[in-house]
């Protein structure tokens, strides 16, 4: 009777049949396979190419009743870990993450090592409850994580002073002692290392935010937050201090916001960062941007444009004069395409000139200059005087009003092809933007050559994809025959992604081409949804649109598209 009340635990070949990995049949033609081999099931699926070591162990695990997570930053409580020694973690393979009561949560990747469940739990007097991770991820997170509380000197000592070097300036030479007794300082140990593991996870920005007690370290990869580490909060005033030293800023100074600039050194190759501090009611908070130029994909066609409108803007880029728009918020990848469209005509006989705020990458041949407001060096000013230069194309990093874009405009309807951007949700938006800053509408309908708006899109991590048929619901989002299967993809979580089932990104982009109609629908001055339902009938498809059928591809999830484009009519 007992016995009866005990659910009966499956077999792997029923989980792997369950999970539509493998069919009835072939689990049955491997079980005749096994009995005359006398190899475990498991084996032979990984010799078959079946199932990773990976999932196999994942397998196990959900046959054992043992959850599978991916060890990643924060799911460890560091004051936890010492329950158990280092040399004892490292040789059973194996993490102490959090304890709630009496109960012990314990890495592994072994999900039959009971016998090491047994040792841990009279070690450590708790009773152990074990979740499956990599033993890769496990390794590391002993090697990080045992070391926080030792000394400073001692947790940074793996860092390789070669790995990242500060570029000094002559002006950095002449400071004050304090920078001389940081050189050996842990801090910046702490900093280096900060600073290394951004650049390497391709981190787009650096936040340092002191709050009560500690401050916390976050890092901006793909456009989204993720955090670091935190740290006690007797450390904050030193590293901040530290990087202002770098950036060759007034370290005394913690009332008024300071920028500045820094480069450094980082496996052969220069990166710059950019320094900005903001006082705030518990410390000054400070962001630096990473400019790493062999990161940037200069390359219209690396992109993600869908090949009509990569030739579409191409051949507008080849026209000899008029102004094209780059539209889109903030991080949304305009600087780049920019950046991207100049390097394609980078040319001998062309004279390029930029004018830009602030010059983010140094480009060969081209004529960069870096807006000053504080000396009345706005853009407008700027444009008149690089109009002087005998430019053929010209870059304004912004039209923020009305003198720029008119001065704009006279450029592109004098012989010069004029590049810029605005900051609107869509191509339309553009035009009715110019309108609203007092441009007349017949020079708009003259000088535009079209608008180009854009988004940036997660794109789903090939380490953890995984495909699944969507439900009716979501291909009629996407426009689909709902009698039709259609398979989608999206990604589980790993370590090499931060959990979030993303790795990387790609463009997302809506062009609004002038032509005869729309010339002659701009001089009536139209309202914004007369020109959505212009584009909706005439352009190549909204934004929402070129992320479905990169959603189609197997590209991006239908989630990611609707987070982005949400704003979008």
């Amino acid at each position: 009777m007992k016995s009866s009340l005990v659910p009966r635990r499956k077999k792997i070949g029923e989980i792997l049949v369950g999970k539509g990995l493998i069919t009835a049949e072939q689990l049955a033609d491997f079980l005749r396979t096994q009995k005359g081999t006398s190899k475990p099931l498991g084996q032979l699926l990984l010799e078959e190419d079946i199932l990773s070591s990976e999932e196999l162990t994942t397998i196990i695990g959900e046959q054992l009743g043992i959850p599978h997570i991916w060890l990643r930053k924060g799911l460890i409580d560091p004051r936890i870990v010492h329950v158990l020694p280092k040399e004892k973690a490292l040789h059973f393979q194996v993490i102490p993450m959090f304890k709630i009561n009496n109960i012990l949560t314990l890495a592994t990747a072994d999900p039959h090592a009971f016998f090491v469940f047994d040792e841990i739990s009279k070690i450590t007097g708790l009773e152990v409850q074990p979740v499956l991770c990599r033993v890769d991820d496990i390794i590391d997170a002993i090697h990080e994580c045992y070391q926080k509380e030792v000394s400073m000197d001692e947790v940074m000592a793996h860092i390789d002073e070669s790995d990242i070097e500060l570029v000094k300036s002559s002006f950095e030479r002449e400071i004050s002692e304090i920078a001389e007794m940081a050189e050996g300082s842990p801090v910046v140990n702490w900093t280096n290392m900060v600073l290394l593991r951004a650049i390497r996870d391709g981190a787009s920005d650096i936040h340092i935010e002191p709050e009560p007690g500690r401050f916390r370290v976050r890092l901006r990869i793909d456009g989204v937050l993720y955090e670091l580490m935190s740290s006690k909060i007797e450390m904050h005033a030193a590293v901040v201090s530290r990087l202002k030293v770098m950036a060759n800023l007034d370290i005394a100074e913690r009332r008024i916001p300071q920028d500045g600039r820094i480069q450094v050194h980082v496996e052969g190759r220069k990166v710059d960062l950019r320094f900005s501090s903001m006082p705030g009611i518990h410390g000054e908070k400070v962001v630096l941007r990473i400019l790493d130029k062999s990161k940037a994909m200069l390359d219209l066609n690396t992109l993600g444009f869908t090949p009509v409108i990569l030739d579409r803007f191409k051949s507008l880029l080849r026209r000899p004069h008029g102004l094209l728009l780059v539209c889109g918020p903030t991080g949304s990848g305009k600087t780049t395409t920019l950046y991207s469209a100049m390097t394609m005509l980078n040319a001998p006989e062309k004279n390029l000139v930029t004018i830009e705020d602030p010059v983010e990458y140094q480009l060969d041949r081209i004529n960069q200059n870096q807006v000053r407001e504080y000396i009345g060096l706005s853009f407008s000013r700027f444009l008149k005087h690089a109009l002087r230069q005998d430019p053929d194309i010209i870059m304004v990093g912004e039209i923020r009003d009305r003198e720029t874009a008119e001065i704009a405009i006279q450029a592109s309807l004098t012989g010069h092809l004029v590049l810029s951007t605005l900051h609107t949700n869509d191509s339309p938006s553009a035009i009715t933007r110019l309108l609203e800053m007092g441009i007349e509408p017949y020079l708009i309908s003259s000088s535009l050559l079209a608008s180009l708006a854009q988004r940036l899109v997660r794109t789903i991590c090939p380490e953890c994809k995984s495909d699944y048929y969507p439900p009716k619901e979501v291909l009629q989002d996407l426009g689909c025959n709902k009698t039709k299967q259609v398979k989608l993809s999206r990604g589980k979580g790993c370590s090499h992604c931060y959990d979030s089932g993303f790795k990387g990104r790609t463009g997302l982009y809506e062009l609004f081409e002038m032509d005869e109609g729309l010339q002659s629908l701009i001089l009536t001055n139209p309202t914004i949804d007369v020109l959505h339902e212009y584009l909706r009938k005439n352009g190549q498809g909204t934004l929402q649109v070129m992320g479905y059928e990169k959603v189609l591809e197997r590209v991006t999830t239908i989630e990611e598209v609707k987070r982005v484009t949400s704003v979008d009519t």
